[in-house]
């Protein structure tokens, strides 16, 4: 019986910028994201993070925020109701970039996209729900998420809730600052993932 191919995975990392702890509610305000690498059989090829990027800002979808979580992001509010791009056509561009870049002739070259995040569960909650309720569908699928802290956890033998950037072995961090603009940090964190999957991990 032939051997099932395997497609490979093109994994891009995603960083999201909000004004409160849920969609709905409250607003995805920015997106960043950034070609982390590919893997396949043969094994992981990283990319360089700042080829293929993509960034929006937003215009917010309530009036309900969190003046705090606002504050993280050092986003205004105010300009963003007149200059920030409209949901549906933001995550309309951001699909099609998300299947161009995984179908192209570059880094992905016929992959399957898989959102990468640190940690994944916020940004992934946020933008699987503007994918869902502004498109229609994801490029991702339902679970095509992965999470760097677990990863890293993973490969630590470390309970989960004991993980945090600052405990990891300095080689595996980027260098760059975590400046929460959204395209930063997921620059920053694509270079994190790729330093993960090149790592061997704790010696047992």
């Amino acid at each position: 019986m032939a051997a099932r191919r395997i497609k490979p995975s093109l994994y891009i990392s995603v960083d999201i910028e909000a004004d409160g702890p849920i969609p709905g509610p409250y607003s995805m305000i920015s997106l960043g994201a950034a070609v982390a690498g590919r893997q396949d059989a043969e094994g992981y090829t990283a990319a360089d993070p700042e080829q293929d990027t993509f960034y929006r800002e937003l215009r917010p979808i309530s009036e309900e925020f969190v003046p705090e979580a606002l504050a993280v992001s050092g986003l205004d509010r105010d300009r963003l109701r007149t200059e920030g791009a409209d949901p549906a056509a933001a995550m309309r561009e951001f699909s099609a970039w998300v299947r161009e870049v995984s179908a192209g002739s570059g880094a992905g070259a016929g992959a399957q996209p898989v959102m990468c995040g640190y940690p994944a569960s916020y940004d992934w909650t946020f933008l699987y729900w503007y994918l869902i309720r502004f498109t229609g569908e994801s490029p991702f699928g339902h679970s095509g998420c992965l999470d760097m802290k677990t990863l890293y956890a993973t490969k630590a033998a470390l309970p989960l809730r004991a993980v945090a950037k600052g405990t990891m072995p300095r080689h595996l961090l980027s260098r760059r600052r975590h400046t929460h603009h959204a395209l930063d940090d997921a620059i920053e964190q694509a270079e994190l993932m790729s330093n993960l999957m090149a790592w061997p991990g704790m010696p047992s």
